[in-house]
């Protein structure tokens, strides 16, 4: 690619800039990990927006690179260009980094995707420490950023949706690729959490950079973190702690380890400390507390509602092709259906005491760091299938707890049902297995969360609103999930199957005979 202007002119260069879009960028793009498009049916690639970086001499543009469809609205990825001409430099940048061999003016080398320039990252590492303005992009220093003149950069090699740097082996930033006309959820909550919750239990905020536009709202670039040293993510050692316990099982032993029980007790006992500093005193309405309130309860309904109607009719149209198992537990659920409408109904206009907060929102064993002694819980972006606003709508905490522990139902089932110790053994008898193991740890995980909180606490009406809440959330978890396993995983349907059906017999409890008056004053944890 040829341009006869110098690259120091690249911003208003739009006859390069349109070359670029027709000949070199829907090839590069597309071999990006981090381009979500790829299914889409494409119309196009333009430069949207092209924001200067100069230190030294030098500069590198933080280019927005807007992708059209056929269909549907268009999206927006942050590619930072960086234009070297030096042959040793061209050598530490990998190929899947090159996006072009160019010329601009007189000068002949390679544009680049500028993470991989390490000037370009100590320029984003010493912006964020001074606190920095270029432009329309503004840098932010957190407390968990310690002054350091010297710096050692280099870029993660994992592919994923955004990109991580690391600094001086101490410091982690997440480059966000796809952007969002709103600032991201995570940085707001990482900066709430350490700066105001002063919550010790998430890599510390360090940092952010953000492109200011009047009257459209920022929109975040880039977070950095403290690092953490960890051992693995909760996920996989829950999956360890439970091969002790598999081993047993075709042997008719029961085991369970006193230190799973403690583990799993710490975990809860950080989950409600994260919640108690998302709910400290604040002048940002963006983290106040708020009510349940009509609009909210509309909202949650209507949601819910309609996730509903599709996975219902998913599992009507795939019914066929379940395995004997799953098929008993998906007529249960279709036969509940309208005891389902009613009950989701009822929360459409059941007045609640309880309060709604900020929250993790995709909360899950994968998203905790295990290290040598304690947790550190990281990825706070949220749904990610939600919109930005959405992902800041605030709910009760318990929606959060809800996530953990379909996610400890799904450890421990995927485990026994998929695993060759136990393929002779009668999937009922399995069943029951894998209940009492998660019913002792649900139980376990929600005695040390509530007893963090104390009672009574104002996030909480009652006992009964707590169980009543926690059916909601565990009902919309459950049913969420039910849609990705028939499309994708159909011999792990009987799990989400599994936790609707157990939510059902608590709603039966709840009907007229029931033993809703019982349940009101019940402990906590029979959901």
């Amino acid at each position: 690619m040829t341009s006869t202007q110098p690259w120091l002119t690249f911003a208003l260069d739009i006859p390069t800039q349109r070359l670029l879009s027709d000949t070199v960028l829907p090839a590069y793009i597309n071999a990006c990990r981090w381009f979500a498009g790829k299914a889409r049916q494409q119309v196009g690639f333009d430069f949207s927006s092209i924001l200067p970086l100069t230190t030294n001499g030098t500069t590198y543009y933080m280019a927005i690179i807007e992708s059209r469809y056929s269909d549907g609205d268009p999206e927006r990825y942050l590619l930072p260009l960086s234009f070297i001409t030096d042959p040793i430099t061209r050598g530490n940048v990998p190929e899947k980094g090159l996006i072009t061999e160019a010329t601009f003016g007189t000068q002949t080398g390679w544009l680049v995707d500028a993470i991989y320039d390490e000037n370009f990252r100590n320029l984003l590492y010493h912006n964020i420490l001074a606190n920095q303005t270029q432009g329309v992009i503004t840098f932010q220093k957190g407390k968990g950023l310690v002054a350091s003149d010297a710096v050692m950069s280099r870029v993660l090699p994992v592919d994923s949706s955004n990109s991580a740097l690391v600094f001086n082996e101490m410091y982690f930033m997440k480059l966000y690729r796809k952007l969002f006309t709103l600032t991201n959820p995570e940085v707001e909550m990482v900066a709430f959490l350490t700066e105001t919750g002063g919550f010790e239990a998430i890599p510390a905020y360090a940092g952010s950079f953000t492109w200011h536009q009047p009257e459209q709202g920022d929109i975040t670039l880039g977070m950095m973190q403290r690092m953490v040293a960890n051992d693995k993510d909760s996920w996989a050692m829950t999956g360890d702690y439970l091969n002790d316990f598999l081993y047993a099982v075709p042997n008719r032993v029961f085991t369970v380890k006193e230190d799973v029980f403690e583990k799993v007790a710490l975990l809860g006992q950080r989950t409600a400390e994260m919640h108690l500093a998302l709910y400290s005193k604040t002048d940002d309405p963006a983290f106040q507390s708020e009510p349940f309130t009509d609009e909210y309860r509309t909202f949650l309904a209507g949601r819910f509602t309609d996730l509903l109607e599709r996975r219902y009719e998913l599992l009507v149209n795939n019914y066929g092709q379940l395995d004997e198992q799953a098929q008993r537990l998906a007529w249960v659920f279709m036969e509940a259906k309208e005891m389902i409408d009613d009950f989701v109904a009822d929360f459409k206009k059941r007045e609640l005491g309880s309060c709604r907060i900020r929250i993790h929102g995709d909360y899950h064993l994968g998203q905790v760091l295990a290290t040598q002694n304690d947790y550190v819980i990281i990825d706070f972006e949220g749904e990610p299938e939600s919109t930005i606003a959405e992902r800041k709508i605030k709910h009760s905490p318990l929606k959060d707890v809800a996530g953990m522990i379909r996610s400890y139902h799904y450890a421990v089932s995927a485990k026994l049902f998929n695993s060759s110790e136990t393929q002779g053994i009668d999937p009922d008898k399995l069943q029951v297995v894998s209940d009492r193991w998660y019913k002792l740890i649900r139980d376990t995980y929600l005695d040390a969360y509530l007893g963090t909180f104390g009672s009574p606490h104002p996030m909480f009406y009652d006992n009964g609103e707590i169980n009543y809440l926690l059916l909601i959330y565990l009902l919309e978890k459950a049913v969420y999930e039910l849609g990705y396993e028939i499309s994708y995983r159909p011999s792990w349907v009987k799990i989400p199957l599994k936790g609707i059906v157990d939510v059902i017999s608590e709603i039966e409890k709840l009907q007229p005979g029931g033993r809703h008056r019982q349940m009101a004053s019940a402990p906590l944890h029979l959901v």
